[in-house]
């Protein structure tokens, strides 16, 4: 039977608290049939639109979106957890389960017009995408789409991204959290 990205995905059971099922993609990325699975899977729906760079989430989205910047020959630009990058930046803050973080962006990382992909390995509460989405907006990027290995639907955040507007792409999704 013919692999699929989601049987290289390994879950954990209550990591990083009880109840919690943790989905480590850690696995996909170590073996190589499957990182290349993902990539290509990855940026599949994108071949033939004009995209200008590629926008990463910390931290396992520098690693896929590194990949398909590679692949599709762009430039790539990370957004970073705050205190991370040099230089000016841009801040956002979003709402955690207990608190609140903040994504930061190089304040010349994307020129007015540009056309983005955004990508990561996860999208659960949508709270760290709509973060790095209104950072890429502030500085004038135009998001074609958003790009995730694995979506939790029962945490909403694809209808979060959806309901501003986005274009939301996943290979798989896992029931529960």
């Amino acid at each position: 039977m013919m692999k699929t990205v989601k049987d290289y995905i390994r879950t954990i059971p209550d990591f990083p608290h009880e109840g919690i099922m943790f989905r480590d993609v850690t696995t996909l990325f170590s073996d190589p049939r499957g990182f290349r699975m993902a990539i290509d899977q990855m940026l599949h729906p994108y071949a033939g639109l004009q995209i200008d760079k590629v926008v990463g989430l910390e931290a396992r989205g520098f690693i896929l979106g590194g990949a398909i910047a590679h692949q599709l020959t762009l430039g790539f630009v990370p957004i970073r957890k705050k205190g991370k990058l040099p230089g000016a930046v841009l801040s956002e803050a979003y709402t955690l389960e207990y608190g609140e973080a903040v994504m930061e962006i190089h304040d010349d990382a994307i020129k007015p017009g540009e056309r983005i992909l955004v990508v990561d390995d996860l999208l659960a509460t949508g709270g760290t995408a709509a973060a790095g989405i209104k950072l890429i907006e502030r500085l004038g990027g135009d998001i074609v789409s958003t790009a995730f290995i694995i979506d939790l639907p029962e945490l909403g955040g694809r209808k979060v991204l959806e309901d501003m507007g986005m274009d939301v792409t996943v290979l798989c999704a896992f029931e529960g959290e």
